[in-house]
């Protein structure tokens, strides 16, 4: 696999080596070892899938800690666009995001770290998007910012007034008045 590095240390592309022939394809779409040694030692505990159809959009979501959740996600069928926000008080990235398009075709894969809020935009008629989570679903502590913060400067590539969303996303704050529950002087992984 190859690592990508993006502009906020920690958030990193994944491209897989594919081998293709005749009869379609293969690649290794996650291997603890590599994972370990070029991205971080992550412990995954819980894989989550979602469909969902073109519009939706779903996010801008995290988990408090001591629940907190890095997701190593990627789409299996269709296009979306994925992003992660550094919500980490502190951080001189604070606020800013990394946005990757991941789709069946370019098998790219995405890490969002603990301390980020991850969302993302369908930008096909169908999309199956599959995370993986280290740390199981708490719902007490689940959180988000509005995916529709114009102050965060994500293109999401569909017309926000036309994104179809949950009850509960069009709920969360935006960025401006929200109290982040991540120091990102703290070591988010250190509780494990």
């Amino acid at each position: 696999m190859e690592v990508i590095k993006t502009d906020i240390e920690g958030v990193v592309i994944i491209e897989p080596r594919i081998f293709a022939d005749s009869r379609g394809y293969f690649f290794e779409s996650y291997s603890k070892k590599e994972f370990d040694e070029k991205v971080r030692p992550v412990d995954f505990v819980q894989d989550n899938e979602s469909c969902s159809s073109y519009g939706v959009m779903r996010g801008l979501h995290f988990q408090a800690p001591p629940f907190t959740q890095s997701k190593l996600v990627r789409c299996v069928k269709g296009r979306v666009l994925d992003v992660a926000v550094d919500i980490r008080k502190g951080s001189p990235t604070y606020g800013r995001h990394v946005a990757v398009e991941l789709s069946e075709d370019n098998h790219r894969q995405f890490f969002v770290p603990r301390g980020f809020a991850h969302g993302f935009a369908v930008l096909s008629d169908i999309a199956v998007f599959q995370y993986k989570c280290d740390n199981y679903y708490a719902p007490q502590a689940d959180g988000g910012i509005s995916i529709l913060d114009t102050s965060l400067g994500i293109d999401w590539l569909i017309d926000p007034g036309k994104a179809i969303l949950s009850e509960k996303d069009m709920r969360h704050p935006m960025l401006s008045d929200f109290d982040s529950p991540f120091d990102y002087h703290s070591d988010l992984y250190f509780a494990d």
